[in-house]
C-alpha cells in the first residue's frame, strides 16, 4: 500500500509542474494577444489608404495591367498558406492547412494546377511529411511578424503572378490564414488577392458605390499600377500575418488555459485517490496493531493458567 502512496504522490508532483508551466504559457500568450491586436490596428490605415490609391488608379484609367486583368482561360494559381511555427496551439495551424485544402481541391476542379506557398513550420512539416512539393517556404517569424518578412513573402509571389504560365508563372494568387475576429473566435478563411476584383476592393474599403475624383496619372497609370499593386500585395500579406499571429496566440491562451484546468482536476482526482490509499494505509496498521495487542493478551492469559 505505501508503493501506490508513492506513486500517487509522485504523479502529483509531476502534474504539478506541468501546471505551473501551461499557466506561464498561458499569461504569456494572453500578454502577446494584446500587442498583437495593436499592431493590427496601426496597420490599418495605410492598408485603407492604399487600397483606396489602387481603386483610384483602376478605376481612373482604362489601362490593361497584368494585375488587374483576368486570364482568359487561367490554368495555374498559387495559394499562400500561413501557419505557425511552434504547437501547442490547438487546432489553430490544422484549421488553416484544411482550408487550404479545400481551396485546392477547389482549384483543381475548374482545371487549374496549384503551386504552394507555405509560412510557418507546421505547415512546412505537413506537406514535407506527406512529399508534397512546395513552390517556397518561410520560417522563423509567425508568432511577432515584421513589414520586411511581409516583403520577403510577397516578393516571389508578385514575380510569379507577372510571369507566363509557360516559363512557370501562375495566372492567380490566393492566401489562406486565420483571421482574428476576438479572444474566443477566430476563423481560417481563403481570398483572392491577384488578379485584383475592383468589386471586391470597394468591399475591403467600405467604398462601394463611393464616386472618386479624376485623375491625371504622371508618368502613366501603368507606370502607377507598377508600382502601388505590390505595395498592395505586401499589406494584404502583413495584414493577414498579423491576424494569424493575433489569433495563433489567441488559440495557445485556450489550449494552455484548458490545459492548466485539465492539470488541476487531476491533481484533484490524485489526492483523492492518495488520501484513499493512506488512510486504508492507516485502517490497515492499525488492524495490525490491534490483532497482534489481541493475540499477545490472548497468549499472556494462557500462560497464566
Amino acid at each position: 500500500m505505501g508503493a501506490q502512496l508513492r506513486v500517487y504522490k509522485r504523479r502529483i508532483r509531476a502534474v504539478t509542474a506541468t501546471k505551473k508551466i501551461t499557466k506561464a504559457m498561458e499569461m504569456i500568450a494572453a500578454s502577446r494577444i494584446v500587442k498583437a491586436q495593436r499592431k493590427v490596428a496601426a496597420s490599418m490605415p495605410y492598408a485603407t489608404e492604399l487600397t483606396r490609391a489602387v481603386t483610384a488608379v483602376a478605376t481612373g484609367s482604362n489601362t490593361k495591367h497584368a494585375l488587374t486583368t483576368e486570364a482568359e482561360a487561367p490554368t495555374r494559381a498559387a495559394i499562400l498558406l500561413i501557419t505557425s511555427d511552434r504547437g501547442l496551439a490547438g487546432g489553430y495551424s490544422s484549421n488553416a492547412i484544411k482550408q487550404a485544402e479545400r481551396l485546392t481541391e477547389r482549384l483543381r476542379a475548374e482545371g487549374k494546377d496549384v503551386d504552394a506557398y507555405i509560412v510557418g513550420r507546421k505547415g512546412v512539416a505537413y506537406y514535407g511529411f506527406r512529399e508534397r512539393k512546395v513552390a517556397k517556404s518561410w520560417t522563423g517569424f509567425t508568432d511577432s511578424p515584421a513589414y520586411a518578412d511581409a516583403k520577403r513573402v510577397a516578393a516571389p509571389l508578385i514575380e510569379a503572378i507577372q510571369t507566363d504560365t509557360a516559363e512557370g508563372g501562375v495566372d492567380e494568387l490566393h492566401i489562406v490564414y486565420t483571421e482574428f475576429v476576438s479572444m474566443m473566435t477566430q476563423n481560417a478563411v481563403d481570398g483572392r488577392m491577384l488578379p485584383l476584383s475592383l468589386d471586391q476592393v470597394q468591399e475591403e474599403d467600405g467604398a462601394k458605390g463611393e464616386i472618386l475624383p479624376l485623375f491625371d496619372f504622371e508618368p502613366s497609370a501603368e507606370d502607377v499600377l507598377d508600382a502601388l499593386l505590390p505595395r498592395y500585395v505586401e499589406s494584404r500579406i502583413y495584414n493577414a500575418l498579423l491576424q494569424s499571429a493575433a489569433s495563433e496566440h489567441a488559440a495557445r491562451r485556450r489550449a494552455m488555459k484548458s490545459a492548466t484546468d485539465n492539470a488541476g482536476d487531476l491533481i484533484k482526482s490524485l489526492s483523492r485517490l492518495a488520501n484513499a490509499a493512506r488512510q486504508a494505509e492507516i485502517t490497515q496498521e492499525i488492524s495490525e496493531i490491534v490483532g497482534g495487542a489481541s493475540a499477545m493478551a490472548d497468549a499472556t492469559a494462557g500462560s497464566d493458567k
